[in-house]
């Protein structure tokens, strides 16, 4: 790909200031900057790399008051953050913009497929499925029978959709996920652990976007639901009959367990273990490594520790866990006195 600084700025609305005919085929950082490439300039502490950068164009914000020369040619923006995350977004668009079907895809005759399907190399669609317009099946990928994939959808490479799951629109299922496994249920009998049959399945709403190697278990009865917007980090496990609300994200290492009902625009940092069947209020934060065994029900509270509670308490306790060898220390000096 290639465009000059002047069409770059047209697709941003800037102000170029230099050489509106510069070539650019590539993206950079400001630091690793090289001829033919664009970069931007948002954080200051970042503000001494334009002055030697050889980075063709910058992106910098409108109030950018250079202090020295700068060789590159500039396109001033209101927000120089935003514009390259446009540009960054623009890029992956047609980076990602696979077409066709492979002659090593298979296809059944009983799936029904929108347009503009691309279905890479021993990519699988089973029967009934239902797949929707402008979606993007990588190879390897496997979707299972009754599986609904709604349109502008991407399946990257190796994931695996077990039958009847639901997928909306908009959504991204990185390598490796599988969507629909079975929840982990036994019942204890006399002659062992005897499987409990998982019939329900998972439903994930529009714009989700899962990671890598996730695995979100298919409902014993019913569905595990992920609801609009929900954003999940790698490494993530969702187990049977959980529902995670709108606007959710969760980073790598979040494990939930069964039945568990998460609310809205919830914020998980990394492994955080949730056990099952607890309700979480909208608006929860929880910070890594916590442990969560009892339901929080007050909306917009920050959790810390396992077992978590109030953040605010856990810090005034952890000064305190800190100095508990000093504590112990001055007991026994003060035992021994007494003595």
């Amino acid at each position: 790909m290639e465009f000059t600084a002047k069409q770059i700025a047209g697709i941003l609305n800037g102000q170029i200031e230099g050489d509106a005919d510069v070539k650019i085929t590539k993206l950079s950082k400001i630091e690793e900057g090289e001829p033919g490439s664009i970069s931007f300039l948002a954080n200051p502490a970042y503000t001494h790399y334009i002055y030697g950068t050889k980075a063709s164009l910058i992106i910098v914000n409108k109030d950018f008051a250079a202090t020295a020369p700068v060789s590159a040619t500039l396109i001033r923006v209101d927000s120089a953050a935003a514009a390259f995350a446009k540009l960054l977004e623009m890029y992956n668009q047609v980076k990602l913009n696979k077409t066709g079907v492979s002659k090593h895809a298979y296809i059944s005759d009983s799936a029904k497929i929108g347009d503009n399907l691309y279905a890479g190399e021993f990519a699988v669609i089973s029967d009934n499925a239902r797949i929707g317009n402008n979606v993007k099946i990588y190879p390897q990928v496997f979707v299972g029978d009754n599986v609904t994939i709604g349109d502008n959808t991407t399946l990257f490479a190796g994931v695996k959709i077990y039958s009847d799951t639901q997928i909306g629109k908009d959504c991204i299922i990185h390598s490796g996920s599988v969507i629909g496994s079975d929840g982990f249920r036994f019942e204890p009998q006399s002659e062992g652990n005897k499987k409990v049959p998982q019939i329900g399945n998972v439903i994930i709403e529009d714009d989700v976007e899962i990671g890598a190697n996730c695995a979100i278990d298919r409902a014993t009865l019913g569905s595990t639901i992920l609801r609009k917007g929900v954003k999940f980090d790698n490494l993530v496990h969702i187990a049977h009959n959980v529902e995670i609300g709108e606007n959710s994200y969760l980073a790598a290492c979040n494990v939930v367990a069964g039945s568990t009902k998460i609310g809205k625009n919830c914020m998980f940092s990394g492994q955080v273990g949730i056990v099952g069947h607890l309700n979480i209020a909208d608006n929860t934060i929880i910070t890594a490594q916590s442990g969560i065994s009892k339901s929080i029900t007050k909306a917009g509270e920050v959790y810390m520790g396992s077992p978590a509670f109030d953040a605010n308490k856990y810090r005034k306790a952890y000064i305190h866990f800190r100095n508990l060898d000093a504590l112990v220390q001055r007991v026994d000096k003060i035992e021994k006195q007494i003595k």
